[in-house]
């Protein structure tokens, strides 16, 4: 899976990234090259991840990370004297704090580094190698009832997002509202968290195999699911599915040497942005209905109020999603400051327990935030120490850089097992290393319970293999040629 990229778009970035660099090394009070080794690394870690040949995962967590880390750090630093939106519990800003945070940060980074260099030198360097599964019976259904198949897909949307806003099965900081039996309350989250998206990847794969093209109407189906499923589950990350999904459809094509039409990338462009604005407008009114009320959340559906106003803050918390919000540099800088570090306080976050209500251990005790001073009762809102701070808990460096390196190496092979058991398909690929590198980012609340995203995951490829079999014995279908035959 080969990608292609302008190398001037990424040698311009880089250049910009390092006179930035400069800039921000003026006025870091620590030691110089303690900040230009974590430059240095986080900002490899973005070139390698857009790089020729770098797989989706190298893509979405060197992106993930740079966000998080040296673009919030640098910016924070330049323009706004080092102080964070977010709380940073015991961080006193001196400049040995600061260097210590980077230096853990910096640890971090490389064991990704060098997690990549294993991967591509001694695992795989590119997934095409791989023998595929067949999907060739399910494509075959697909093409004999493509109309249908999307009408359901918009029946399914439609009665998901719908039953899920009106019942509040699940919806992000809030006490779930309505308790399905039989575990379909699983199924719902699963659906709106990436299941639907799964299955808008699969039917445009589809449509790119057969008709070697996906009209305009398809991506605004794909989109349009995006944008309920968030806006359903109140989450402002509606940006993030339908770019991966975008990513893979683009990469995709390249691959099977396909040039798409102008007009229709640019519709294509302007509707997510407007979507995803939108999206943000809505979610943060019905935020603002769901989390005033005292009585569960009983109102959030009532009809919103549209002012000059409110739309106007859109921009302003546009602003702060894109940076302040990442999961980054804020939590390594309250763990790596917090004074009772120790294999004690990381054995008590792997104990700990999920509750619809409250907030984490970790907005208690280490980061101070504004969480644990506010009345949880019907609500659950959390801070995150993010996968750097979580692993630094017992104050251990080598813990750090040998945790990111495992984890990179994972991160890799569950992206290697989604194209070789999902049919070759590399816009399933995107999706599903999206959802992994953004689990990695904001982990350290209940970690135990990570099983279940990952068994989720295992079973949603599970079960498109499974019936991608089926359909090939049914109608003696073979193997998937490899991209690129």
């Amino acid at each position: 899976m080969k990608r292609q990229m302008e190398p001037v778009w990424l040698y311009f970035l880089m250049s910009g990234c390092g006179i930035f660099t400069l800039a921000t090394l003026r006025q870091y009070p620590g030691e110089g090259y303690i900040y230009v080794t974590f430059a240095v690394l986080l900002n490899a870690l973005l070139f390698l991840g857009l790089k020729r040949g770098s797989i989706f995962f190298d893509t979405f967590l060197g992106v993930f990370f740079w966000i998080g880390f040296w673009l919030k750090f640098s910016v924070r630093m330049v323009f706004m004297e080092g102080k964070f939106h977010e709380s940073v519990g015991y961080f006193d800003y001196s400049p040995d704090a600061y260097d210590k945070a980077l230096l853990v940060t910096s640890c971090a980074i490389s064991g990704l580094l060098i997690a990549r260099l294993i991967r591509g030198h001694f695992l795989f360097q590119s997934m095409e190698t791989l023998k595929l599964s067949s999907l060739g019976g399910v494509r075959e259904l697909y093409d004999e009832h493509r109309n249908t198949v999307w009408f359901g897909f918009c029946i399914l949307v439609l009665g998901v997002t719908l039953t899920n806003a009106y019942l509040g099965i699940y919806q992000r900081g809030t006490v779930p509202r309505t308790l399905l039996p039989y575990g379909l309350g699983g199924v719902y989250t699963w659906l709106l968290l990436f299941g639907a998206a799964s299955i808008s990847a699969v039917l445009l794969h589809f449509e790119l195999q057969l008709r070697e093209k996906i009209p305009y109407l398809l991506f605004l189906l794909m989109l349009s699911e995006t944008f309920l499923s968030n806006v359903s589950m109140l989450s402002r990350g509606m940006i993030l599915n339908a770019s991966a999904l975008l990513i893979g459809c683009y990469i995709a094509a390249r691959a099977y040497h396909i040039s798409w039409r102008l007009r229709t990338v640019v519709m294509t462009l302007v509707t997510l942005l407007l979507l995803f604005a939108a999206s943000i407008f809505l979610v943060n009114q019905m935020r603002i209905e769901c989390y005033g009320q005292n009585s569960g959340n009983s109102q959030c559906l009532q009809p919103l109020q549209v002012s000059t106003e409110k739309v106007g803050n859109v921009g302003s918390k546009l602003i702060i999603l894109i940076m302040d919000r990442w999961v980054g540099m804020e939590g390594v800088m309250a763990v790596s400051s917090y004074p009772q570090l120790g294999w004690d306080l990381w054995e008590e976050g792997w104990r700990e327990k999920y509750s619809d209500r409250g907030t984490s251990l970790y907005d208690r005790k280490i980061s101070k935030s504004s969480y644990s001073r506010q009345d949880m009762s019907n609500r659950h809102f959390i801070s995150l120490p993010g996968v750097v701070g979580f692993l630094f808990y017992p104050g251990s460096y080598g813990l750090v850089f040998l945790g990111m390196l495992a984890l990179g190496i994972l991160g890799a092979t569950i992206e290697a097992a989604v194209y070789k058991w999902g049919g070759g398909n590399v816009i399933l690929c995107s999706l599903m290393a999206l959802v992994v590198a953004y689990r990695f980012v904001h982990f350290g609340y209940v970690p135990g319970r990570s099983y279940l995203l990952f068994g989720t995951l295992a079973l949603n490829i599970l079960l498109i293999y499974l019936v991608g079999r089926v359909f090939a014995k049914k109608r003696g279908t073979g193997e998937l040629a490899s991209l690129g035959e």
